[in-house]
């Protein structure tokens, strides 16, 4: 079974997904990563030259190709289920975790990367614009059913969190798991 992290900018998508994927002796599969790979170009200077318009059509095809890819562990970007398509490719086969944390959290762990964040860069509350782009987003991170709050959490917790609740999800066991394959409910963790 597949397993996508997906949730907003700074919530650890990344960190998680190389444990989790080392733990499980999978590939790990970026879709930002795979976007610049393919372009040669970095998520920004796509950003800056193509427009977000752009990116979102690069990041569905990097969605379609590593839903192809398997049973593998897939970190996406932080806007990745605002189109509706990538939620439900994604949770088809497989196991859909979004990780969460506060506003300042976030903030805290994208300080030094702002720059390379075009959504975030040239704002003067770094934390105020977290929460316009978290408010904006609250109905499209509410529809995956299972959610993590990685706040007060180390990588190793939150994966364990994540191992636990695969090993329901390929039992079939639990409603998180059943509303996991089917995109629907809302369970937290």
């Amino acid at each position: 079974m597949r397993i996508v992290l997906a949730g907003f900018m700074g919530t650890g998508k990344t960190a998680v997904g190389r444990k989790l994927a080392t733990r499980l002796g999978r590939p790990l599969l970026d879709t930002d990563a795979q976007i610049e790979r393919a372009q040669g170009r970095t998520v920004r200077e796509i950003f800056a030259v193509d427009g977000e318009t752009r990116f979102r059509e690069l990041e569905r095809a990097a969605v379609q190709e590593a839903c192809a890819a398997g049973d593998v562990v897939v970190s996406t970007g932080g806007g990745t289920l605002i189109d509706e398509r990538n939620l439900a490719a994604l949770a088809d086969g497989g196991l859909v975790v979004c990780l969460t944390a506060s506003p300042r959290t976030i903030a805290r762990r994208v300080r030094a990367s702002v720059a390379e964040r075009p959504l975030l860069s040239g704002y003067s509350s770094l934390t105020g614009r977290i929460r316009e782009l978290l408010d904006a987003r609250t109905h499209v991170y509410a529809r995956v059913p299972l959610q993590i709050d990685t706040s007060g959490l180390s990588v190793e917790q939150v994966v364990d969190e994540i191992v636990g609740r695969l090993g329901q999800a390929e039992a079939g066991t639990g409603t998180s798991a059943s509303a996991a394959r089917q995109g629907t409910g809302c369970a937290r963790a």
